[in-house]
């Protein structure tokens, strides 16, 4: 039973790692197409 909790547990902590992962990452490419919008309105606004 015991084992069976370590391994449940430690699942868990990989799983919120990993996503945490993805979240940031996605985090970033929206912050960087946001920034590529932003330069092209200022292009375009010239």
């Amino acid at each position: 039973m015991k084992n069976w909790m370590k391994l449940a547990a430690l699942t868990l902590i990989t799983l919120t790692i990993a996503a945490c992962n993805t979240v940031e990452g996605i985090g970033r490419d929206l912050g960087e197409a946001g920034d590529t919008i932003e330069d092209a309105a200022r292009n375009n606004r010239n």
